[in-house]
């Protein structure tokens, strides 16, 4: 075992599924259920919807084989994937070189629209339930999870089908020199977990190491940039491989979607999130100045974006859950809408949207849909309304859900990093005495 396998053995040792008796199962599975018909959320999948989705993931090489001279064979670019240690599915992956004036950024998404389309039973599926939806312990998956196991996971050493956004960014500035957009196969070398990012940035002989170095110094320079520009960042104390992902992702996002709104003048799903009023901004601001520990620089109030970054990196850490939870109160819900007029307030873009998660957000595969066809659903208005509404159903879901584990003893990160196990009734008991 590696020493960044054992690292990541190392965080669950001693951490065992978090064990619950048959009646309070049956509870919690009551529970979903109730809310499952609250939120009108589908939890099991059509018969015809999985029969498609097995016959699409069928000889899945030599479909592979077919797609690769209509093609960019990136199969001999270096190419990852970092994902949590239990993550379902690896669907996003990275590649990049410096060059004498510029940095080449790739990120390569797993391409769900070649399997599902818009004349599929699974496109319909995905827009009636229009998200994944994360429970503790318990996920209710937006395409049929086959999907996301087999052709749509970017697994290392198999070929896969993928759609690349390409980045030439400036060194100095990182604006995009070129942005380039398109099919692709590409072949994983290795798929990392968080853990063992940060241990392949520690250690020079380790494989990797010089790529994930160089992405890191990419993402922290975007970071620091994105903070500048105004972007508000809430988690001040992310470390190095959540860095890594966060920028790469929102840079591959925002290309797509000025590729989109400046070179095609096209429609998209566009990321719209408005700003709070003065007044809002005020009372928040106010209300984190008042925290015992907790001073806003002087020089950071007129912007109260850089106000609350400034604050976060300096305030206690017992303090910045209620920070993050002032800011929250008055922040208006971010929406998807087929124009991108007032932009993203919390990132300080002016035009946003989502691509790299098509597997999990019908936003994504909306706007893969748009990228590939050069060409607008009929009912784009209606599908934004669509995405918006089951994304606020599934975190109220979410919010509840994890209300009543609270409610009946159990921890819902606990639940939710270590799952579930079901004992008897009798062995349930012995593991309470």
């Amino acid at each position: 075992m590696s020493d960044d396998t054992q690292a990541d053995a190392g965080t669950a040792e001693g951490q065992g599924p978090v064990e619950i008796s048959e009646e309070l199962a049956r509870h919690l599975e009551n529970k979903r259920e109730e809310l499952f018909e609250k939120f009108e959320i589908r939890d099991e999948f059509p018969a015809g919807v999985l029969e498609e989705a097995e016959d699409r993931t069928e000889d899945v090489g030599s479909e592979i084989d077919a797609e690769v001279d209509d093609r960019r064979d990136l199969r001999e670019l270096t190419t990852w994937t970092t994902d949590p240690i239990d993550a379902q599915d690896f669907d996003d992956a990275l590649s990049i070189e410096e060059r004498e004036e510029e940095y080449v950024l790739w990120v390569h998404i797993a391409d769900v629209t070649h399997y599902v389309h818009p004349e599929s039973a699974m496109w319909e599926e995905a827009v009636e339930r229009g998200n994944t939806v994360y429970l503790p312990g318990y996920t209710i998956h937006m395409l049929p999870p086959v999907l996301a196991e087999t052709v749509c996971s970017l697994v290392p050493n198999e070929d896969r089908l993928a759609h690349t956004v390409e980045m030439h960014l400036d060194k100095e500035e990182l604006t995009y020199e070129e942005i380039d957009i398109y099919k692709s196969v590409i072949r994983s070398d290795e798929r990392l977990t968080y853990t063992q990012a940060e241990n392949r940035l520690d250690d020079p002989d380790a494989p990797l190491h010089e790529e994930n170095v160089l992405v890191y110094d990419l993402a922290e320079q975007m970071h620091e940039q994105r903070k500048a520009d105004g972007s508000l960042v809430l988690n001040p104390a992310r470390d190095r491989a959540h860095t890594i992902i966060e920028e790469c992702m929102l840079k591959a996002n925002k290309a797509v979607t000025h590729e989109l709104m400046w070179s095609r003048g096209v429609e998209a799903m566009y990321r719209v999130h408005p700003q709070p009023s003065p007044d809002e901004w005020s009372e928040a601001l106010q209300e984190i100045q008042e925290l015992d520990g907790v001073s806003i620089p002087g020089e950071a109030w007129d912007d109260p974006r850089k106000a609350v970054n400034a604050t976060l990196e300096e305030a206690p850490g017992r303090q910045l859950d209620k920070i993050q939870w002032a800011v929250m109160k008055v922040m208006p819900r971010a929406r998807y809408m087929n124009d991108p007029f007032g932009g993203h307030h919390a990132l300080n873009f002016e035009i946003y949207g989502h691509f790299t998660s098509p597997i999990r957000r019908l936003s994504d595969l909306i706007n893969h849909w748009i990228v590939y066809k050069n060409e607008v659903p009929e009912d784009l208005v209606a599908l934004c309304d669509r995405a918006s509404d089951k994304q606020k159903d599934a975190e109220q879901c979410e919010r509840e859900y994890k209300n009543f584990l609270q409610e009946v003893g159990l921890d819902p990160m606990a639940v939710n990093n270590r799952g579930i196990e079901i004992v008897d009734d009798e062995d349930a008991e012995k593991t309470l005495e």
